[in-house]
């Protein structure tokens, strides 16, 4: 039937068709830079009370056994794993932050803007314990205070990137690409949905 009209719809046509209602580039970084913000302040401020107020003190019980706040530095990544190269780390990390800010220039989505200021905010966060921290510029160690069982102890920063990796593996389950349109998946044979 298209063929008839004589007009096929491209592959930019199709993501306009899917998204009608895509933000504007400046509404999208206003969102992707305003949960950044929040969410860095929040782990640098609570990292601050960790030290301030958990410094020598006994593990304290927040939810039973459940969560509890028990201060920790870590030189290494998760589980304490790799900590001979703090420096190693630090590097990836500014590779990582340039990576997530060359890679939001494309995004034209807010839940991508949402994954993307988180993923930012718990790298910088942590980038951040890196470089300011003891024992020294670019070999600090990461301040983690929340525990639970069987799970490494973490901190804002982690849950940050954790739930932004979440956010991204649904983006990519949904099949919405960084600029808000949808993933095509009909083969060449397929006929478009009516």
């Amino acid at each position: 039937m298209q063929a008839a009209r004589g007009t096929s719809l491209s592959h930019d046509d199709s993501s306009i068709r899917d998204n009608q209602l895509v933000p504007s580039r400046a509404r999208v970084w206003t969102l992707l830079f305003a949960v950044f913000a929040l969410l860095y302040a929040v782990d640098q401020v609570t990292k601050w009370l960790a030290v301030d107020r958990l410094t020598g003190q006994p593990d304290k019980q927040l939810i039973g056994d459940l969560l509890v706040l028990h201060l920790t530095r870590n030189a290494g990544a998760a589980f304490s794993t790799g900590t001979a190269y703090t420096g190693l780390f630090t590097s990836l990390a500014f590779v990582a932050v340039l990576v997530v800010l060359w890679l939001s220039r494309r995004v034209r989505s807010s839940l991508w803007a949402v994954a993307f200021g988180l993923l930012l905010a718990g790298i910088v966060g942590n980038l951040t314990d890196r470089i300011f921290r003891s024992p020294g510029a670019l070999r600090g160690h990461v301040v983690d205070f929340l525990m639970l069982p069987h799970w490494p102890i973490f901190n804002v920063a982690d849950m940050c990137i954790n739930v932004a990796a979440a956010l991204v593996l649904v983006q990519a389950f949904r099949g919405i690409r960084l600029d808000g349109s949808r993933v095509d998946r009909r083969t060449d044979d397929e006929p478009p949905a009516s």
